[in-house]
């Protein structure tokens, strides 16, 4: 996908905390971009349009993942799709099927089927490590890459419903590919931080973060596999750049236990109320994002992101400066 002089791309979703960023590193190579968000008028969309080239290069299209005509029309015309939206429910939800697994999965059907309609070159479909690495059958030495898949049974009797979303999501998404001859790559990403674009509303993992920052009384001690969200951004336009790019890409990049997380925001910001207790969990993952650096990706150091992640909640003015 050489050349991206007047390429007209559209990404799903645009407010979010990971298509903020995809949006501006865009608009930063040239792209002209139609972003779907659900009201297009609100304020908690102003961050997109004070972009840099938002003026003349972004236009906010009123869409519904469950609406086909709304996506259609922001689709048409364009060079690429990123689907990005996905709901992820911070809080236990009463209704998974309407609240969740609908949209993910609905919404998915709907945005490629307006894809292919509209001939467009790739899809890159933004799925998550949620559809990788929860399958109790996973071997415990086995390096967690790609070929792995999540157990939907298993996300259902445990009603990790943004597990099961994602993976059924996604599992449809290449199925798709494969029996309409689209183009579809996805993207795979585990713990996404770093810093905020949006500020009036605060992404689930950024939530993790500043609950350890505010203070809590204890936090299990597992491990967790870090990637920045300029990095994710970088990934999913590389995806969509590269010819070569197929099938699935674990994106992740720094692992890390809980505890010792907490230790380094210590020593960065020694003033914040820590929490001091851990309970101890059985949960080692060894992930492997090979796949995606042969592609060309590189990522950051995990000290920038989380200074870079602190400091974006203070000037958001959703954590005191300390």
């Amino acid at each position: 996908m050489a050349g991206c002089e007047a390429k007209k791309v559209c990404v799903t979703g645009a407010g979010g905390f990971v298509a903020s960023w995809l949006v501006k590193l865009l608009l930063s190579k040239g792209y002209i971009v139609h972003g779907t968000v659900r009201q297009p008028g609100n304020q908690k969309y102003d961050h997109l349009l004070k972009l840099e080239r938002a003026s003349e290069n972004l236009t906010l299209f009123k869409a519904d993942l469950l609406s086909y005509e709304s996506l259609c029309s922001a689709i048409v015309g364009c060079s690429a799709v990123f689907h990005v939206a996905s709901p992820v429910p911070s809080t236990t939800v009463p209704n998974p099927e309407v609240e969740v697994i609908e949209p993910a999965v609905k919404g998915t059907q709907n945005v490629l089927e307006a894809c292919r309609e509209a001939k467009v070159e790739r899809v890159v479909f933004v799925s998550s490590i949620a559809a990788i690495f929860m399958n109790p059958n996973l071997p415990t030495d086995k390096v967690i890459d790609e070929s792995c898949w999540s157990d939907k049974e298993y996300c259902r009797k445990t009603q990790n419903w943004y597990c099961f979303s994602k993976t059924e999501a996604e599992e449809q998404a290449l199925d798709f590919a494969k029996r309409t001859a689209l183009d579809v790559v996805t993207i795979c990403p585990s713990y996404v931080l770093g810093p905020i674009l949006q500020s009036t509303t605060v992404n689930a993992s950024s939530l993790v973060l500043l609950k350890i920052l505010k203070g809590c009384e204890s936090l299990e001690n597992k491990h967790r596999w870090i990637v920045d969200v300029r990095d994710v951004a970088d990934a999913i336009l590389l995806a969509y750049e590269k010819l070569e790019a197929e099938g699935r890409y674990l994106c992740t990049s720094h692992p890390i236990m809980t505890k010792d997380l907490v230790e380094k925001l210590k020593s960065i910001y020694p003033n914040y109320n820590y929490p001091t207790t851990f309970v101890e969990v059985d949960d080692f993952t060894r992930l492997s994002s090979e796949k995606l650096q042969k592609l060309g990706w590189r990522y950051r150091p995990l000290e920038e992101t989380l200074i870079d992640s602190v400091e974006s909640y203070k000037e958001a003015g959703i954590l005191e400066s300390k």
